[in-house]
């Protein structure tokens, strides 16, 4: 009987290493998210839906082997700023964020967390980075476009309306990327014939814009280019409106304001910059550190024309330019 009951024992000993040495699961890892946007951007939405897509390939999945933590601030800069800090006091293993406003008060409030932008226009003019080859800091990620495509926003807004002599740059004054998209514009106008002026975004109060855009409006053979800020995208119903309202061909920097009814946009496919941000979030959580994975430019452009808004302004669109078109909205 003693015998029976020190083998019991026996066993029961042995199985006690076996147990204690069985690979445990590795730990949910975590991410923030900053979005200076409205929860209720319907656009924005399908580009994070990108993101998250892209992580599940890769096999980091919400809920399971990752937690997600979404902050969506809109375009107030207390606001952004507040969600930054509350992200960077988590201590995630990574955030991502979305244009020059986000990414600078995320900088401000954490010079560890690894960051991931998308969608900033100059992140080494603005100081974010040292340069794109070698960022340097705890910040990389994916340009918006090289400043010669704001050149060509004036192009495509002569090509489609010829009659145009006049432009305003609708443009955020306090970011870096507004004065070098205005300055390249500036620099191509004169050889295509054209005026250009500015107006400024940088208000809380949308009839100021209203004002802005009536008074430019007075004069003939006006057009108008939206550049690319965290404002633009705020203030993009306004200003798709305006352009109806006074006849004003205008040009975009992205598909988003052409869906909505804007005339004609060329500008990088945003929602691929947040699948390939799913890849760098990836590699950071593998063990890779911002400072050695280099800032990314687009990898295309997209030409996107609204037909509908083109007849409305009774604009005929050049053959030549459908046919390049990547896609077309009736």
């Amino acid at each position: 009987m003693r015998r029976r009951e020190f083998i019991a024992g026996l066993g029961a000993a042995t199985a006690w290493p076996i147990t204690a040495g069985a690979q445990q699961p590795a730990p949910m890892r975590r991410i923030g998210v900053l979005m200076p946007v409205s929860a209720d951007d319907l656009d924005i939405q399908a580009d994070l839906a990108a993101f998250v897509q892209g992580l599940q390939r890769l096999g980091w999945i919400d809920g399971g082997n990752l937690r997600i933590d979404v902050r969506w601030s809109g375009s107030d800069a207390a606001a952004i700023n507040k969600s930054a800090v509350e992200l960077a006091a988590l201590v995630p293993d990574a955030i991502l964020t979305v244009g020059a406003s986000a990414i600078e008060r995320l900088l401000h409030a954490t010079q560890t967390v690894p960051i991931v932008f998308v969608n900033v226009a100059d992140p080494v003019g603005a100081g974010f980075v040292n340069s794109l080859s070698q960022p340097g800091g705890n910040a990389t990620g994916f340009i918006q476009f090289e400043y010669s495509l704001s050149g060509k926003w004036l192009e495509l807004l002569k090509q489609v309306a010829p009659g145009v002599t006049r432009v305003a740059v609708l443009r955020d004054p306090s970011i870096s990327a507004g004065v070098g998209q205005f300055a390249v514009i500036q620099s191509v106008a004169p050889s295509l014939g054209v005026d250009v002026s500015s107006i400024s975004l940088n208000v809380r109060d949308a009839t100021e814009i209203e004002r802005a855009v009536a008074a430019f409006a007075r004069s003939p053979n006006g057009g108008l280019i939206l550049t690319g800020s965290a404002l633009a995208v705020r203030h993009r119903d306004l200003v798709i409106a305006l352009a109806a309202r006074h006849k004003l061909p205008a040009v975009y920097n992205r598909r988003l304001f052409v869906a909505s009814g804007g005339l004609i946009s060329y500008g990088a496919d945003f929602t691929d910059q947040y699948r390939r941000a799913a890849a760098y979030v990836d590699r950071i959580l593998k063990g890779e550190k911002p400072s050695d994975l280099p800032v990314q430019a687009p990898t295309g452009y997209e030409l996107v024309v609204n037909l509908k808004t083109a007849r409305t302004l009774g604009l005929e669109i050049p053959p030549a330019l459908l046919a390049r078109t990547d896609a077309v909205i009736e």
